[in-house]
């Protein structure tokens, strides 16, 4: 498979056994089988339907924001647009924005062009295709408030279209994450604005995720999705669990909806650690916390 994937994406973007702590926000993971870099959209589709057609396990990574992978790392393809396909296109209000784009950026662009809409993306840490993969969001916004269509990919490799209300999306969710889907592309439809006041509410954004969330810490985000009438950091905060630890992984002691790596957590102590939480919860106010973050790989 290594020469079909390097005749494919070329040789410098085919790495073999390569350690995925590398390519998560978390900081944790054991070594995929192929880790694969495409450049150009044609170059994802290839290199998926070859690794399908050789029935090889396939995981499509983004930045790694929302990512817990298994120790034992994982085996078959990981193809990673991210930073390769990551262009950007803005016709009057509308932004078209390829999947491997962050959302970050997106937002920076957006602001450029006076464009608002996307200021609560400014520090969501992934990019457009995972975060269309599940309705990302934040501060009372998701993505699917903007979202005009989506490109992507099925499992066969056949490429479509679709509007807004052909995703599905739900809370943390969308027709994408329920059937396998790999997003290639969206446009997002905007409104022009007072670039001053997108500014502004950019960096009061920035400035409640700064002063709130563990940043400085390698994590993946939040942990569990929001129980209804719940929130989950202050269940958690309640059942006297911040700053609490299992090896590497810890509970932060800033946002105890996070989980954050002290500097040589494994997988194996985060999924303990989640554990824990969640049975402490569960015995403390009958609430079961669902985890947000996908885990993959071996563990």
């Amino acid at each position: 498979m290594r020469e079909a994937f390097e005749k494919i994406l070329g040789t410098e973007n085919v790495l073999v056994d390569e350690p995925m702590y590398k390519h998560t926000t978390f900081k944790i993971g054991g070594k995929a089988d192929f880790f694969l870099t495409p450049q150009t959209e044609k170059q994802l589709v290839d290199a998926y339907v070859a690794a399908k057609n050789e029935g090889l396990p396939i995981l499509i990574l983004g930045n790694g924001s929302n990512l817990l992978v298994g120790d034992k790392g994982i085996r078959g393809a990981v193809i990673c647009p991210f930073k390769k396909l990551d262009k950007i296109e803005i016709v009057g209000n509308e932004m078209y924005a390829e999947c491997g784009a962050l959302l970050a950026r997106a937002s920076s662009e957006a602001l450029k062009a006076s464009l608002s809409g996307l200021e609560f993306a400014s520090g969501i840490p992934g990019t457009i295709g995972g975060g269309i993969y599940m309705n990302a969001g934040a501060y009372g916004h998701e993505l699917k408030d903007i979202t005009k269509n989506v490109r992507f990919m099925d499992e066969e490799g056949k490429i479509f279209e679709v509007d807004a209300a052909s995703c599905e999306f739900g809370y943390r969710t969308s027709v994408f994450a329920k059937k396998g889907y790999t997003i290639l592309g969206s446009t997002f439809k905007l409104e022009v604005g007072d670039p001053e006041k997108i500014r502004e509410s950019i960096n009061n954004f920035t400035q409640q995720r700064v002063s709130k969330q563990p940043i400085e810490k390698p994590s993946a985000g939040s942990v569990f999705k929001r129980p209804e009438g719940f929130f989950a950091g202050t269940l958690v905060e309640q059942a006297g669990l911040k700053g609490f630890s299992i090896g590497g992984a810890q509970v932060s002691e800033k946002h105890a909806g996070f989980i954050i790596n002290t500097g040589d957590a494994t997988a194996l102590d985060v999924v303990r650690l989640i554990k824990h939480i969640q049975d402490t919860v569960y015995k403390k106010d009958g609430v079961r916390l669902e985890t947000e973050i996908k885990m993959v790989g071996e563990f």
